[in-house]
């Protein structure tokens, strides 16, 4: 039996070694996405007139929010895909429908927020058709919040799932309406300032986990 020379049998080591490494690293490694908390995001706030302790008017300006970059978008870049959400006291728009520019869209979902680790395939996106028409319904027990006794309170258990203006999925839980977010927020508590979580996913798939 015929021996291979030392130096061929190195040879061929090491190029199944370099190989294998080639392998690995070409394999794409798949990231969990993470949850990010925004807090105390403006909504228009109004201002209260110290002299009769009552509400001033407020702008009447939506403040727009990317989840991709997680910050605030200037008005001006409204119609645009720039954006995905937008705040205005209790009322909530999507970048998407008949009178937006995006792609965008929303679901209420029921369940907790952990749980939903995938935008469902019976998932039907509503977008804004009109300032009166929007994707999240205003109101009380509409929408994300309940109403009583001067104070605005999410709903336990409703997520809002959310196409984004550039087509992408995120989901989304409102924590707080009230600045800081207290625990037993009272009619002195200053309002529209929002507190929420949030889950973006950038690669395009469903996947929110």
């Amino acid at each position: 039996m015929k021996r291979i020379p030392l130096s061929l049998a190195v040879s061929l080591f090491s190029a199944i070694i370099f190989f294998s490494c080639s392998n690995d690293d070409n394999t794409p490694t798949v990231q969990p996405v993470q949850s990010q908390t925004i807090k105390n995001l403006a909504a228009d706030p109004v201002t209260i007139d110290p002299q009769t302790g009552q509400p001033g008017a407020g702008t009447g300006k939506y403040t727009l929010f990317s989840l991709k970059d997680g910050k605030q978008i200037a008005n001006s870049d409204s119609a645009s895909n720039k954006w995905d959400i937008g705040f205005r006291g209790t009322t909530l728009i999507v970048n998407g429908g008949a009178i937006r520019s995006g792609q965008g869209g929303a679901y209420i979902h029921t369940g907790t927020f952990e749980e939903l680790t995938s935008v469902p395939e019976s998932v039907t996106f509503a977008t804004d058709q009109s300032s009166s028409q929007l994707a999240i319904t205003t109101g009380s027990g509409k929408g994300w919040y309940n109403y009583a006794n001067t104070i605005v309170s999410p709903i336990p258990g409703k997520v809002l799932i959310l196409k984004t203006g550039d087509g992408k999925y995120a989901k989304l839980e409102i924590l707080s309406y009230y600045k800081d977010a207290p625990a037993t927020p009272t009619a002195t508590s200053e309002s529209r300032y929002f507190t929420f979580r949030y889950v973006y996913q950038p690669d395009g798939s469903k996947k929110l986990n």
